[in-house]
């Protein structure tokens, strides 16, 4: 589950109709981060988030993850009660420069955002072979 950020960054956002308006919180995505290889894995939750709506961006070492949900109402239908929180993520990770920032790659399917993070080839384990003197 996402932890959420702060509600003093709460904005009001208008409704597909325009009519009504609602409070979004910013919340920090659950996330695992896991190797394979050469490669870090990291993968995001974030629920509601169309493949339009993820901002990826990469500012030096700085990655930053962004979703924005957009608000749903069924047409034809007034609300009645609501507690289903719905808001934005965001979640930012400082990166090494082992990381090949160039081969970075990112899909998001079902609401969870899957980053690979590729080592660069300068930066693996080289073998040094031991020589008897």
């Amino acid at each position: 589950m996402a932890q959420e950020i702060t509600t003093q960054d709460t904005q009001d956002l208008a409704a597909p109709n325009g009519e009504t308006k609602r409070r979004a919180v910013t919340f920090m995505p659950a996330v695992d981060i896991f190797e394979r290889g050469e490669t870090t894995v990291i993968v995001a939750d974030m629920p509601g988030v169309a493949p339009d709506d993820v901002d990826v961006t990469l500012d030096r070492q700085i990655l930053t993850l962004r979703g924005k949900v957009k608000p749903h109402a069924p047409e034809g239908y007034s609300r009645l009660a609501s507690e289903y929180r719905v808001g934005d993520y965001v979640r930012v990770f400082t990166l090494s420069d082992e990381i090949d920032q160039n081969k970075i790659n990112a899909e998001l399917k079902n609401g969870v955002l899957r980053l690979e993070l590729p080592r660069s080839a300068e930066t693996q384990p080289k073998k040094i072979s031991v020589k008897a003197a």
